[in-house]
């Protein structure tokens, strides 16, 4: 099983690199880039400004990673090491060096010049094979003693190590790394955290404008949370920071309140802020995991009921129904929900409406979402449950004299498990695939409703992200599946000929 686990897992590494890669080349080759810009409300004021506006579309392109750009001062800093005597003017010699420079400087790069000022500047465009090579070579970023280099902070000591820490108490504390605290316990989940290796899946743009995509799906939204924080030095007040999430500043950068809570000369300054609400990742987790128990509490009972009154009113009834419910369109399907639903209950119809701190925001949503995968699964378990009622372990124990009841409970049930668990992939895909209109239509700020957004604003460096983290969790919903198969069935071998 080893063998077959690891083999798996490559092929899932495999089959993630080829989702990502082909979403990343069709966006990055059929979307216009200039699209970006259609909610930018800074390249919309620049109108009037052509030279301001083509240098900071170049900017923004550059920052996206779709060209290599140096502005006028750039350039002529550059140039100076071919021809020092360059300046920024318009004339025929500084051209020339330019030209000189730009030549020299390798294939792809071309000079121009602003349309008011006539200055010089150049870009090249970035291959997509090479943005496609640093989106993967930036993903995982690895934390170490010389992960900083600051030449105003030459003193920094370098280390990595165990210490009781009067902020949070015993944890793996670095300096020279980027972050400080490198492992640590608290009681957030997962509760045991690490920042040795992070993920970094590009620059958020124009929505959520030069925030980590990360950092946009994981950290806390709306308003600042503030807590008791215990700062290094000692003191005990009422504050938003997140005190877990010191990063390296400078010590010239630190401002008085920085220096208040941390001390002079500390050089771990920078932080986030904690928020009352639960982040974009977390609240589809929360409305998922709830609408994945529902599709399975309601639809393996459905369809074993349906199996046992195979042919009766019952079955005949909840076939219908349910074969209604598989034809409806799901867009449908959610609107009518939430109107009937809403009315009836007295349920919030838009998530805005109570807010997070309101159990019963979280309610329509979870619910649509297990409600949307239960008729095809309860379908599913009839049938193969009416397939076991004709097999020979079934007849044999008939003839022994079993009940209809216990042949149900203790050899049908064990056998109809395993294409249940096998059936789990496809319920986290249709979970994610369901999330997407769910939160959408609810204006539930989840990754769903993100990945929509996105699509919207040509936050294209968002969607890639999101299209990553949805297919990673496809994926590894699919081995889990084989895995657990094996536990609820140990005749299946998956190491073995004939195995999976």
């Amino acid at each position: 099983m080893k063998k077959y686990v690891f083999k798996r897992i490559l092929r899932s590494l495999l089959s993630l690199f080829l989702v990502t890669t082909l979403i990343f080349t069709i966006i990055y080759t059929m979307v216009p880039r200039k699209y970006i810009f259609k909610k930018d409300p800074t390249y919309t004021k620049m109108a009037a400004k052509p030279d301001g506006k083509v240098n900071y579309t170049n900017t923004v392109y550059e920052r996206m990673g779709y060209i290599d750009y140096l502005n006028t001062k750039e350039l002529q800093n550059a140039a100076k090491e071919l021809d020092g005597s360059v300046t920024t003017e318009v004339n025929d010699s500084n051209k020339k060096i330019y030209e000189e420079y730009i030549a020299k400087k390798g294939k792809g790069w071309t000079l121009h010049q602003f349309e008011e000022s006539k200055l010089f500047y150049a870009t090249r465009e970035i291959p997509l094979y090479q943005r496609i090579f640093e989106f993967y070579g930036n993903m995982i970023e690895v934390d170490h003693t010389n992960r900083i280099q600051d030449p105003s902070n030459p003193d920094l000591e370098r280390y990595i190590r165990v210490e009781n820490d009067p902020a949070i108490g015993w944890s793996v504390v670095g300096s020279g790394t980027k972050h400080k605290y490198l492992l640590y316990v608290n009681g957030q989940f997962p509760f045991v955290h690490q920042n040795f290796l992070t993920l970094d899946l590009g620059i958020s743009y124009p929505t959520y404008s030069n925030v980590k995509v990360l950092d946009v799906l994981t950290n806390g939204q709306g308003e600042t949370l503030s807590t008791d924080v215990t700062f290094p030095t000692g003191q005990t007040k009422k504050s938003s920071v997140d005190i877990y999430s010191r990063t390296y500043q400078s010590p010239s950068k630190a401002d008085a309140q920085a220096i208040r809570n941390f001390g002079e000369g500390d050089a771990y300054t920078a932080t986030e802020s904690r928020y009352r609400d639960p982040s974009m990742m977390a609240n589809s987790a929360i409305i998922g995991l709830i609408g994945l128990a529902i599709s399975y509490a309601l639809g393996i009972p459905l369809g074993m009921l349906m199996a046992r009154y195979k042919n009766k009113l019952f079955d005949t009834v909840s076939t219908a129904t349910l074969s209604f419910l598989m034809a409806l369109p799901s867009i449908a399907f959610v609107y009518i929900f939430r109107l009937l639903f809403g009315v009836l209950f007295n349920l919030p119809t838009s998530f805005p409406e109570l807010g997070a701190e309101n159990f019963r925001s979280y309610l329509l949503p979870a619910v649509l979402l297990g409600l949307l995968s239960t008729p095809i699964l309860a379908i599913w378990i009839r049938r193969y449950i009416i397939d076991l009622q004709s097999s020979d372990f079934v007849r044999f124990a008939r003839a022994k004299g079993l009940t209809e009841k216990e042949i149900a409970n203790h050899h049908i049930l064990k056998n109809a498990m395993v294409p249940v668990v096998v059936g789990i992939p496809e319920a986290i895909i249709s979970v994610i695939v369901g999330a997407t209109f769910t939160e959408s239509v609810f204006a539930f700020p989840g990754m769903g409703k993100m990945l929509i957004d996105s699509i919207n604003a040509s936050n294209n460096t968002m969607v890639v992200a999101l299209s990553f983290i949805f297919a990673a969790l496809s994926i590894i919903g699919l081995l889990l599946g084989d895995i657990m198969m094996t536990v609820v069935d140990p005749r299946i071998k998956l190491d073995t000929k004939g195995g999976k």
